[in-house]
């Protein structure tokens, strides 16, 4: 994943276009990586084994 962040973040501080004798480069769109990003972090959150909300049945003692 920290290749996708620094990924972002080097496309974010260069140029959106670039041109040149050699041809030109365009780079996708900064909310394109953004949503890409969210998109992998939600699968590898998919795939944990953990999940983000437990619920517990809480029983006072003397209840049952």
């Amino acid at each position: 994943m920290a290749e996708i962040e620094d990924s972002i973040r080097t496309n974010a501080e260069g140029p959106a276009k670039a041109s040149g004798d050699a041809g030109s480069v365009e780079q996708h769109k900064l909310t394109d990586q953004i949503e890409a990003d969210r998109y992998l972090a939600s699968k590898q959150a998919a795939k944990s084994k953990r999940r983000g909300l437990v619920f517990n049945k809480i029983v006072p003692p003397g209840a049952e």
